[in-house]
């Protein structure tokens, strides 16, 4: 079954530290605790340290913004690209950079040992298992349903194809499995 959300209307939390807020998309298996799997679009107002999910293993995806830096306590700096995800293990001390102004940034986190994401840009149709997609540009079409930028979808079972309608047609795609 196919679950569509819009990020405009999706609940926003903030963050603790008050260096951004998140809005979850979801949290499966749902009222879980621990997730097996989560996704959300997060806002990153300041630079900051990130919050750490011991035997989770994050993607991060730059959508919008100047641009972010990822410093991970002295072993490396990884700029965000814009669509470009970046995996990392949850457990890593991390801080990030602005490089300007807020970014937003879609999330991927996957409990270790329990399921694995492949996080990817593309321009052609997918389906998957489980997962969940965000409309980076363009027009999509999932049966009867359009999607445009900012709006998306998850499943928990065998999805139906995410098929491009317009010529530009561009999806971040996160196929989940276990």
């Amino acid at each position: 079954m196919m679950h569509f959300y819009d990020t405009a209307t999706l609940p926003v939390s903030r963050w603790r530290n008050g260096g951004g807020e998140t809005r979850e998309i979801v949290s499966f298996p749902p009222h879980a605790e621990p997730f097996g799997w989560r996704a959300s679009i997060a806002t990153i107002a300041s630079s900051g340290d990130f919050s750490t999910f011991p035997e989770v293993d994050r993607v991060i995806t730059l959508l919008e913004g100047d641009g972010v830096e990822l410093h991970a306590a002295g072993r490396y700096v990884q700029p965000l690209q814009l669509n470009q995800p970046f995996r990392f293990a949850g457990e890593e001390a991390i801080s990030a950079h602005l490089n300007g102004g807020e970014s937003r940034d879609f999330n991927v986190m996957t409990r270790r040992g329990e399921f694995r994401s492949e996080v990817f840009t593309t321009a052609e149709s997918q389906h998957s298992a489980l997962g969940v997609c965000w409309i980076i540009a363009g027009v999509w079409r999932v049966g009867e349903r359009q999607l445009t930028r900012g709006e998306g979808a998850w499943w928990e079972e065998n999805s139906e194809p995410i098929i491009p309608v317009s010529h530009d047609a561009l999806m971040l795609f996160a196929a989940i499995s276990a």
